[in-house]
């Protein structure tokens, strides 16, 4: 009776928040509902066929892929690398961690304004009166390097949690590790290899996933800097979701691509799970 009374609520909640959006959102993806009518036809799997022939939606995918492997390497990489700097025991070394996470309190909307103005002003202003070509130009005006811009405004904000997890793993290796193997003859090299990275292994799983996640859920910066482009080179899942459920009213549409995305993301994150489990530490 205890259990069930501890129990109950929890359940209760989970199948209002969670379990009953997804039985009416595949409810909704065979119909041709509008959002806006009352009225609506049963289509079946109509929907699903349409998306799996929808070429904007595949290149959505593919960019959402490609996206989520680079933020997740240079978000780990950087994200150690900066820990490694700021764990040295220096004079005012915890001004510079405070300034290091400070992007990590902004809104991803404040944060892609104030890029988009360095993108489409500033750059090209400096590269105009210094007459340097490259600059001349936004970063986010060419389908070649737009994600990468898009991608540098992601790092630059998403380096800041991991960055103080890292650190935080740092500072839980014990000093004699390090200082016997000096004693043993280790370069840096090898006592980062053998006694730095194994100790951060439960907390690179943990960034594997939130970071993984993130990208494959991509949205904000996407839609504030770009809005897609230039010619969908930066439309990802999450936008093209949007633009047919709020821009051209395929709300049972784009119910459907909420399902196949979030069977994607469920299946990518459960490998990575998988494989972070398999991680140890030796």
């Amino acid at each position: 009776m205890t259990f069930a009374l501890f129990v109950t609520p929890g359940l209760i909640l989970y199948s209002i928040f969670l379990v009953l959006p997804v039985v009416m959102g595949v409810y909704y993806s065979v119909t041709d509902w509008n959002g806006i009518s009352r009225r609506f036809n049963i289509v079946g799997i109509k929907n699903y066929r349409s998306i799996f022939r929808d070429s904007r939606f595949s290149n959505a995918v593919l960019f959402n892929l490609k996206y989520t492997v680079l933020l997740t390497v240079c978000v780990v990489v950087l994200g150690i690398a900066l820990a490694l700097l700021l764990n040295k025991r220096v004079k005012g070394i915890t001004g510079f961690r405070a300034m290091y996470f400070f992007p990590a309190v902004l809104s991803a909307l404040s944060v892609t304004l104030i890029f988009g103005q360095i993108f489409y002003r500033v750059l090209p202003q400096i590269g105009s009166k210094l007459n340097i070509g490259f600059l001349q130009k936004s970063l986010l005006s060419s389908k070649t390097t737009a994600p990468y811009g898009v991608l540098l405004v992601n790092v630059w904000q998403g380096v800041a949690l991991p960055t103080i997890l890292f650190l935080a793993g740092l500072q839980t290796i014990p000093d004699e590790l390090y200082e016997a193997a000096e004693i043993d003859g280790a370069n840096a090299w090898a006592r980062f290899r053998h006694i730095t990275l194994p100790f951060l292994v439960p907390i690179i799983s943990i960034v594997l996933v939130l970071t993984a996640k993130s990208g494959l859920m991509v949205f904000e910066y996407v839609h504030s800097l770009t809005d897609g482009g230039p010619g969908g080179a930066t439309e990802s899942i999450s936008l093209l979701i949007y633009r047919h459920a709020f821009v051209e009213n395929k709300f049972a549409y784009s119910i459907a691509e909420a399902m196949v995305a979030g069977l994607i993301i469920a299946a990518i994150s459960a490998i990575q799970i998988s494989i972070s489990n398999r991680m140890k530490v030796y």
